[in-house]
Protein backbone atom coordinates (compact mmCIF):
# COMPACT_ATOMS: atom_id res chain seq x y z
CA UNK A 1 0.00 0.00 0.00
CA UNK A 2 2.56 2.58 1.33
CA UNK A 3 5.15 1.05 1.30
CA UNK A 4 6.22 1.84 -2.52
CA UNK A 5 5.19 5.40 -1.88
CA UNK A 6 7.44 5.57 0.57
CA UNK A 7 10.34 3.51 -0.94
CA UNK A 8 10.52 1.12 1.81
CA UNK A 9 11.38 -2.67 1.91
CA UNK A 10 8.83 -3.70 4.23
CA UNK A 11 6.81 -1.96 6.68
CA UNK A 12 8.68 -0.53 8.91
CA UNK A 13 6.03 -0.50 11.90
CA UNK A 14 4.29 -3.58 12.72
CA UNK A 15 3.08 -4.95 15.62
CA UNK A 16 4.42 -7.94 15.43
CA UNK A 17 8.01 -8.60 17.65
CA UNK A 18 10.27 -8.74 15.25
CA UNK A 19 14.28 -8.51 16.32
CA UNK A 20 15.97 -7.44 12.97
CA UNK A 21 14.48 -3.88 13.97
CA UNK A 22 15.45 -3.97 17.22
CA UNK A 23 16.54 -0.39 18.37
CA UNK A 24 19.19 -1.59 21.32
CA UNK A 25 18.71 2.20 23.05
CA UNK A 26 20.26 2.73 26.34
CA UNK A 27 17.38 0.65 28.56
CA UNK A 28 16.81 -2.14 25.99
CA UNK A 29 20.64 -2.36 25.43
CA UNK A 30 20.71 -2.67 29.42
CA UNK A 31 18.09 -5.31 29.68
CA UNK A 32 19.36 -7.00 26.55
CA UNK A 33 22.82 -6.94 28.20
CA UNK A 34 21.12 -8.09 31.75
CA UNK A 35 19.72 -11.37 29.66
CA UNK A 36 22.98 -12.21 27.96
CA UNK A 37 24.50 -11.86 31.08
CA UNK A 38 22.10 -14.30 33.19
CA UNK A 39 22.08 -16.91 30.44
CA UNK A 40 26.68 -16.91 29.86
CA UNK A 41 27.04 -16.66 33.84
CA UNK A 42 24.75 -19.77 34.76
CA UNK A 43 22.35 -17.08 36.31
CA UNK A 44 19.38 -19.25 38.12
CA UNK A 45 17.03 -16.81 37.94
CA UNK A 46 16.81 -13.89 35.31
CA UNK A 47 13.73 -11.75 35.74
CA UNK A 48 13.30 -8.65 33.13
CA UNK A 49 10.08 -6.76 33.50
CA UNK A 50 8.03 -4.20 32.04
CA UNK A 51 5.00 -2.56 30.73
CA UNK A 52 2.87 -3.48 28.29
CA UNK A 53 4.13 -2.90 24.41
CA UNK A 54 7.73 -2.07 26.01
CA UNK A 55 9.49 -5.04 23.92
CA UNK A 56 10.32 -7.56 26.27
CA UNK A 57 9.01 -10.03 23.85
CA UNK A 58 11.30 -8.33 20.89
CA UNK A 59 14.55 -8.87 23.13
CA UNK A 60 13.52 -11.95 23.94
CA UNK A 61 13.58 -13.19 19.89
CA UNK A 62 17.03 -11.27 19.72
CA UNK A 63 18.35 -13.67 22.38
CA UNK A 64 17.21 -16.37 20.94
CA UNK A 65 19.25 -15.54 17.62
CA UNK A 66 22.34 -15.09 19.00
CA UNK A 67 22.75 -18.29 21.54
CA UNK A 68 25.20 -20.80 20.75
CA UNK A 69 24.71 -23.80 20.13
CA UNK A 70 26.64 -24.71 24.43
CA UNK A 71 22.93 -23.97 25.05
CA UNK A 72 19.42 -26.29 25.12
CA UNK A 73 17.18 -23.63 24.94
CA UNK A 74 13.31 -23.82 25.77
CA UNK A 75 10.79 -20.90 25.65
CA UNK A 76 6.93 -21.02 27.06
CA UNK A 77 5.61 -17.66 25.40
CA UNK A 78 1.62 -18.47 26.86
CA UNK A 79 0.73 -19.17 30.47
CA UNK A 80 -2.46 -18.90 30.89
CA UNK A 81 -3.67 -21.08 33.31
CA UNK A 82 -6.14 -22.65 31.21
CA UNK A 83 -3.67 -24.07 28.72
CA UNK A 84 -2.71 -27.25 31.17
CA UNK A 85 0.08 -28.18 33.36
CA UNK A 86 3.71 -26.59 33.83
CA UNK A 87 5.19 -29.80 33.34
CA UNK A 88 3.16 -30.59 30.59
CA UNK A 89 4.60 -27.50 28.65
CA UNK A 90 8.17 -27.45 29.87
CA UNK A 91 8.53 -30.56 28.21
CA UNK A 92 6.89 -29.38 25.17
CA UNK A 93 9.08 -26.53 24.43
CA UNK A 94 12.19 -28.63 24.99
CA UNK A 95 10.45 -31.32 22.33
CA UNK A 96 10.40 -34.13 25.08
CA UNK A 97 7.94 -37.05 24.00
CA UNK A 98 5.03 -37.04 26.58
CA UNK A 99 3.00 -39.93 25.25
CA UNK A 100 0.23 -39.96 27.81
CA UNK A 101 2.61 -39.46 30.46
CA UNK A 102 1.62 -39.26 34.06
CA UNK A 103 3.15 -36.10 35.99
CA UNK A 104 5.88 -38.30 37.90
CA UNK A 105 6.80 -39.57 34.68
CA UNK A 106 7.27 -36.20 32.52
CA UNK A 107 8.67 -34.74 35.57
CA UNK A 108 11.70 -38.50 35.12
CA UNK A 109 11.77 -37.37 31.20
CA UNK A 110 12.48 -34.06 31.68
CA UNK A 111 15.30 -35.04 33.99
CA UNK A 112 16.44 -37.39 32.17
CA UNK A 113 16.91 -35.03 29.54
CA UNK A 114 18.62 -31.95 31.14
CA UNK A 115 21.24 -34.54 32.44
CA UNK A 116 21.71 -35.50 28.83
CA UNK A 117 22.00 -32.05 27.92
CA UNK A 118 24.43 -31.41 30.39
CA UNK A 119 26.87 -34.75 29.28
CA UNK A 120 27.26 -33.01 25.96
CA UNK A 121 28.44 -30.05 27.50
CA UNK A 122 25.57 -27.81 26.93
CA UNK A 123 22.93 -25.82 29.35
CA UNK A 124 19.22 -25.75 29.34
CA UNK A 125 17.86 -22.66 29.41
CA UNK A 126 13.80 -22.18 29.62
CA UNK A 127 12.28 -18.59 29.15
CA UNK A 128 8.94 -18.22 30.46
CA UNK A 129 7.46 -14.99 28.38
CA UNK A 130 4.28 -13.40 30.47
CA UNK A 131 5.13 -15.28 33.41
CA UNK A 132 3.26 -12.15 35.35
CA UNK A 133 0.11 -14.84 34.29
CA UNK A 134 1.54 -17.43 36.54
CA UNK A 135 0.20 -17.91 40.22
CA UNK A 136 2.20 -18.47 43.43
CA UNK A 137 1.99 -22.20 43.01
CA UNK A 138 3.39 -22.57 39.00
CA UNK A 139 6.03 -20.25 40.27
CA UNK A 140 7.03 -22.52 43.28
CA UNK A 141 6.82 -25.59 40.60
CA UNK A 142 9.95 -23.46 38.75
CA UNK A 143 11.67 -22.89 41.82
CA UNK A 144 11.59 -27.08 42.45
CA UNK A 145 12.76 -27.55 38.71
CA UNK A 146 15.45 -24.77 39.13
CA UNK A 147 17.03 -27.24 42.28
CA UNK A 148 17.44 -29.96 39.97
CA UNK A 149 21.81 -30.46 40.61
CA UNK A 150 24.25 -32.78 39.19
CA UNK A 151 26.72 -33.28 41.97
CA UNK A 152 27.62 -29.11 42.23
CA UNK A 153 26.60 -27.68 38.35
CA UNK A 154 22.86 -26.69 38.18
CA UNK A 155 20.74 -28.44 35.31
CA UNK A 156 18.07 -25.75 34.54
CA UNK A 157 18.54 -21.62 34.26
CA UNK A 158 15.07 -19.87 34.07
CA UNK A 159 14.25 -16.35 32.33
CA UNK A 160 11.32 -14.91 33.38
CA UNK A 161 9.35 -12.02 31.44
CA UNK A 162 6.62 -10.03 32.22
CA UNK A 163 4.59 -7.27 33.18
CA UNK A 164 5.42 -5.40 36.26
CA UNK A 165 3.34 -7.37 38.38
CA UNK A 166 5.21 -10.25 38.11
CA UNK A 167 7.84 -8.35 40.38
CA UNK A 168 4.98 -7.78 42.87
CA UNK A 169 3.85 -11.76 42.92
CA UNK A 170 7.53 -12.66 43.55
CA UNK A 171 7.79 -10.39 46.47
CA UNK A 172 5.08 -12.53 48.09
CA UNK A 173 6.58 -14.35 51.05
CA UNK A 174 5.20 -17.46 49.96
CA UNK A 175 7.96 -16.87 47.34
CA UNK A 176 10.80 -15.78 49.59
CA UNK A 177 13.25 -19.09 48.13
CA UNK A 178 12.23 -18.23 44.85
CA UNK A 179 13.07 -14.48 44.99
CA UNK A 180 16.34 -15.14 46.81
CA UNK A 181 17.03 -17.33 43.86
CA UNK A 182 16.90 -14.36 41.27
CA UNK A 183 20.59 -13.28 40.95
CA UNK A 184 20.23 -10.73 37.86
CA UNK A 185 17.19 -8.72 37.26
CA UNK A 186 16.09 -5.53 35.06
CA UNK A 187 12.78 -3.43 34.60
CA UNK A 188 12.37 -2.08 31.33
CA UNK A 189 11.13 1.41 31.20
CA UNK A 190 9.40 3.61 28.61
CA UNK A 191 11.60 5.02 26.10
CA UNK A 192 11.95 9.07 27.03
CA UNK A 193 11.83 11.68 24.24
CA UNK A 194 15.31 11.81 22.46
CA UNK A 195 14.87 7.82 22.60
CA UNK A 196 11.50 8.09 21.31
CA UNK A 197 13.33 10.10 18.15
CA UNK A 198 16.15 7.83 17.52
CA UNK A 199 13.77 4.47 17.95
CA UNK A 200 11.22 6.02 14.92
CA UNK A 201 14.21 6.76 12.55
CA UNK A 202 15.87 3.46 13.38
CA UNK A 203 13.16 1.51 12.17
CA UNK A 204 12.74 3.68 9.15
CA UNK A 205 16.50 3.21 8.33
CA UNK A 206 15.78 -0.90 9.05
CA UNK A 207 13.10 -0.43 6.30
CA UNK A 208 15.08 1.07 3.63
CA UNK A 209 12.95 4.09 4.09
CA UNK A 210 14.47 7.93 4.73
CA UNK A 211 15.07 8.59 8.21
CA UNK A 212 13.54 12.03 7.77
CA UNK A 213 10.38 11.01 6.63
CA UNK A 214 8.83 12.02 10.24
CA UNK A 215 9.06 15.42 11.01
CA UNK A 216 10.65 16.61 14.19
CA UNK A 217 7.41 17.62 15.53
CA UNK A 218 5.83 14.51 14.40
CA UNK A 219 8.17 12.76 16.37
CA UNK A 220 7.77 14.93 19.66
CA UNK A 221 3.52 14.76 19.00
CA UNK A 222 3.84 10.68 18.82
CA UNK A 223 6.19 10.81 22.32
CA UNK A 224 4.17 12.95 23.96
CA UNK A 225 0.42 10.54 22.68
CA UNK A 226 2.55 7.27 23.40
CA UNK A 227 4.46 8.11 26.52
CA UNK A 228 7.44 6.20 25.44
CA UNK A 229 6.12 2.87 24.79
CA UNK A 230 7.20 1.17 21.45
CA UNK A 231 4.03 -0.60 20.80
CA UNK A 232 2.08 2.46 20.67
CA UNK A 233 4.79 4.51 18.42
CA UNK A 234 4.43 1.77 16.07
CA UNK A 235 0.67 1.71 16.15
CA UNK A 236 1.00 5.60 15.79
CA UNK A 237 3.49 5.52 13.47
CA UNK A 238 1.92 2.99 11.13
CA UNK A 239 -1.48 4.80 10.86
CA UNK A 240 0.35 7.93 10.40
CA UNK A 241 1.87 5.98 7.29
CA UNK A 242 -1.78 5.00 5.71
CA UNK A 243 -2.99 8.92 6.70
CA UNK A 244 -0.25 10.46 4.49
CA UNK A 245 -0.06 8.01 1.74
CA UNK A 246 -4.41 8.80 1.48
CA UNK A 247 -3.71 12.27 1.27
CA UNK A 248 0.17 11.77 -0.89
CA UNK A 249 1.94 13.82 1.39
CA UNK A 250 5.72 13.67 1.07
CA UNK A 251 6.15 14.38 4.34
CA UNK A 252 4.68 13.18 8.16
CA UNK A 253 4.36 15.95 10.08
CA UNK A 254 2.19 16.79 13.31
CA UNK A 255 -1.00 18.10 11.40
CA UNK A 256 -1.10 14.32 9.74
CA UNK A 257 -0.52 12.87 13.94
CA UNK A 258 -2.97 15.24 15.26
CA UNK A 259 -5.72 14.27 13.13
CA UNK A 260 -5.08 10.50 13.60
CA UNK A 261 -5.39 10.83 17.17
CA UNK A 262 -8.16 13.02 17.26
CA UNK A 263 -9.83 10.41 14.91
CA UNK A 264 -8.94 7.95 17.36
CA UNK A 265 -10.52 9.84 20.09
CA UNK A 266 -14.17 10.40 17.93
CA UNK A 267 -14.00 6.48 17.41
CA UNK A 268 -13.64 5.38 21.14
CA UNK A 269 -10.44 5.95 22.02
CA UNK A 270 -8.73 4.16 19.77
CA UNK A 271 -5.85 1.61 20.53
CA UNK A 272 -3.50 2.54 23.86
CA UNK A 273 -3.86 6.35 23.12
CA UNK A 274 -1.71 8.20 25.85
CA UNK A 275 -2.98 5.51 28.41
CA UNK A 276 -0.72 5.67 31.57
CA UNK A 277 -0.65 2.87 33.97
CA UNK A 278 -1.49 3.42 37.53
CA UNK A 279 0.86 4.21 40.16
CA UNK A 280 2.23 1.16 42.37
CA UNK A 281 1.04 1.26 45.97
CA UNK A 282 3.76 2.85 48.50
CA UNK A 283 4.29 -0.96 49.67
CA UNK A 284 5.86 -1.50 46.06
CA UNK A 285 8.71 1.08 46.53
CA UNK A 286 9.42 -0.46 50.62
CA UNK A 287 10.26 -4.01 49.07
CA UNK A 288 12.44 -2.57 45.79
CA UNK A 289 15.77 -3.79 47.12
CA UNK A 290 15.12 -7.11 46.62
CA UNK A 291 14.70 -6.32 42.98
CA UNK A 292 16.89 -3.19 41.66
CA UNK A 293 15.61 -1.63 38.42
Amino acid sequence: MYEDFYHFKEKPFTLQPDPDFLYLGKKHGIAYTMLEYGVTNGSPITVISGEIGSGKTTLIRHLLNQLDEDVAIGLISNTHYAFGELLSWVCSAFSIEQGGKDKVSLYQAFVDFMLEEFAKGKRTVLIVDEAQNMDVNTLEELRVLSNINADKDQLLQLILVGQPELRDTLRLPELEQLSQRVSVDFHLNALDADETDAYIQHRLKVAGGNIDLFEPDARQSIYEHSDGVPRIINNLCETALIYGFASQATKIDAGIINELIEDKIKNGGGLLVNRKRKKQPAKFETHVSRFKN
